[in-house]
Formats: structure tokens, C-alpha cells, sequence
């Protein structure tokens, strides 16, 4: 892949972070460059590292380039916390200027949002679909395994389509290694629920593994529209 990418998650802590750090491990693999953006960091303490030294703990610290715009302390929607903070919040625009100046430099820009597509950056609203949309760039919907996620899945792909923002599919953040009926049926439901192709599925338990090995095994589990050579069955 090339360009802009944003990542969005269908909700949270479903593996948005190692999902996006599997991508850029597959763009690295391939001789590509690589910026991660992380528009807004929430419930992290300033000394604390967040999910862009994340992304660069898994690939390998000096193998991308990292920028965060803005953290707060709370773990709270970005737009909550900053008010909470008393900080300043970004917007669509903020964001889409750093990731266009990201992408001057940069072969393939991945834009993490918080959460999932419609959290909240700014009191004006905007979200990381406006940042796409003002990108022109697809999103990529990292999704649950379990039950739940074909309803999460298709609302997030109505989003994405009442937006006009192309959806680059979608991405299982964590299936287990011993999956039980619904996640081995959701498989195969949830490109007929969200209109989305699936294009990946993250193995349970990826996160912890070091960078050599994650970056051996990342091309497997993504789909060659995202740089890898697997199938999410």
C-alpha cells in the first residue's frame, strides 16, 4: 500500500494498534517507508509509552517514523478528555496537515484513531472520518472476533458510506487460536453484513510476541491488498 491509510476500530481494545502494526510491518517488508500518526493518545501518563512506541516496539523502534499530536490523561474520548484536561482539542483539519506532511516524506502514512470512527476529536464534531474524507483516503475497520461484531461491523461500513469515504476492509484484531462457533461464522458473515471485504484476522496474543518474529509472521495474517500473502480463512 501506499499513501494514507486510516485505521479505525469498529470499537476499543479490540487490536487496532498491533493490527496497524502488522501493516506497517508488511509496507517495511516490501522496502516502503513508513509514518504512524496518532492524532490523539488518551490514559496515558506523559512518561508513558503509547500505541505509536507501540507500533515501534513491534516492527522495530528505528524501522518507522512516529507522531502524536496530542495526549491526554483520562481514557475518555479524545474530545472528553482534552475538555476534562482543559486542554486543547485538534480537528479534522490539524490532523489531515500532519498526516499530508507525513505523507510528503513517506511512502505509506497509517493514521490510528481512538476507539472507534465517529469518537469525537473536538467540540465542532470532528472525527477520523473527516479526517479521511479531507485526505481522500480509506479507512481500514479492525473488528472483534466474538459476538457483537457483525452489528458493530455493518454501523461502522454505514458510516463509512453515508460519509463517501471508501473503506479499505476490514481486519480481525485478536481471533483466537481455538475459535468457537460464532467466531468461526463470522468469518464468513461479516463481509455480507458490513459490504466490506475481510481482509486479515490477528492472531490472539500477537502483541507480545518480539519484533523479529512479528514481523516474520505479519505478511501471513493480512491479505495482499494490505502487503501480506495470507487469507483471513
Amino acid at each position: 500500500m501506499r499513501g494514507v491509510l486510516c485505521v479505525s476500530g469498529a470499537g476499543t481494545e479490540i487490536g487496532k494498534t498491533v493490527t496497524t502494526a502488522a501493516v506497517a510491518a508488511c509496507a517495511l517488508r516490501a522496502g516502503r517507508s513508513v509514518a504512524v500518526l496518532k492524532p490523539a493518545q488518551t490514559g496515558v501518563a506523559p512518561e508513558e509509552p503509547g500505541d505509536v512506541a507501540e507500533v515501534g516496539r513491534l516492527v522495530g523502534d528505528n524501522r518507522i517514523t512516529g507522531v502524536e499530536l496530542a495526549r491526554y490523561p483520562d481514557p475518555l474520548a479524545p474530545q472528553t478528555a482534552a475538555r476534562r484536561a482543559g486542554m486543547a482539542c485538534l480537528s479534522a483539519r490539524q490532523v489531515a496537515d500532519a498526516a499530508e506532511k507525513l505523507a510528503a516524506s513517506h511512502d505509506l502514512v497509517l493514521v490510528e484513531g481512538a476507539g472507534g470512527l465517529l469518537v469525537r476529536f473536538d467540540e465542532e464534531g470532528s472525527t477520523l472520518a473527516d479526517v479521511a474524507r479531507l485526505l481522500a483516503a480509506p479507512v481500514l475497520v479492525v473488528v472483534q472476533a466474538g459476538l457483537g461484531t457483525l452489528n458493530t461491523a455493518a454501523l461502522t461500513a454505514e458510516a463509512l458510506r453515508t460519509r463517501q469515504v471508501a473503506g479499505a476492509g476490514m481486519v480481525i484484531g485478536s481471533l483466537p487460536a481455538d475459535p468457537g462457533p460464532a467466531e468461526r461464522c463470522n468469518v464468513a458473515d461479516l463481509p455480507r453484513y458490513a459490504g466490506l471485504p475481510l481482509v486479515g484476522a490477528v492472531p490472539e496474543g500477537a502483541g507480545r510476541l518480539a519484533p523479529e518474529p512479528f514481523r516474520a509472521a505479519a505478511p501471513g495474517w493480512l491479505a495482499p491488498s494490505l502487503g501480506g500473502c495470507g487469507h483471513p480463512s
